[in-house]
């Protein structure tokens, strides 16, 4: 962990969160209670926006985020994590349409260990991916969150 990040803890409807930002954007909302070794905790202007964004979006009146990200991982995983982010709110897509979607129709498993890996959780909605056959698939949170998650913004949707 950089040293230069800044964190805090927030309490969401499905379980505690560290929310992290590098001077550059969002990098990071975990599900997670404690913050990692090494790092600065401390509220700045961006973390206060995004507790106020995710606040909104849990009580229904949030449907898309508008905070800057500062997303790092490999091609596959910054591919992977733009697709996401082009799902709209109360819609879903299979892991072979993301796959399809950034140019590697074969690469199912690997779209689902790209949003396994995703940093910054609701904001990049990898919970908006489930399997081909309507099933939810996995979700790094537990299938209840995800559940959660897919009720919450089907009744925003009108869906």
């Amino acid at each position: 962990m950089k040293q230069n990040k800044r964190f805090c803890r927030w309490l969401s409807p499905i379980g505690p969160f560290v929310i992290a930002e590098d001077g550059t954007g969002i990098s990071e909302l975990l599900l997670r209670e404690t913050i990692p070794d090494g790092s600065c905790e401390g509220m700045t202007p961006l973390l206060r926006e995004a507790v106020r964004q995710l606040t909104e979006y849990f009580a229904g009146t949030r449907r898309d985020f508008t905070l800057p990200l500062s997303l790092h991982g490999t091609p596959f995983q910054l591919a992977d994590w733009e697709a996401l982010c082009s799902i709209p709110y109360g819609e879903t897509r299979s892991y072979r349409q993301i796959a399809e979607q950034i140019g590697n129709p074969k690469a199912c498993r690997a779209v689902g260990g790209a949003n396994h890996r995703n940093p910054v959780l609701i904001v990049v909605p990898c919970h908006r991916v489930i399997a081909a056959d309507g099933s939810l698939g996995g979700y790094g949170c537990g299938l209840d969150a995800k559940r959660f998650l897919l009720e919450l913004e089907a009744k925003g949707s009108g869906r």
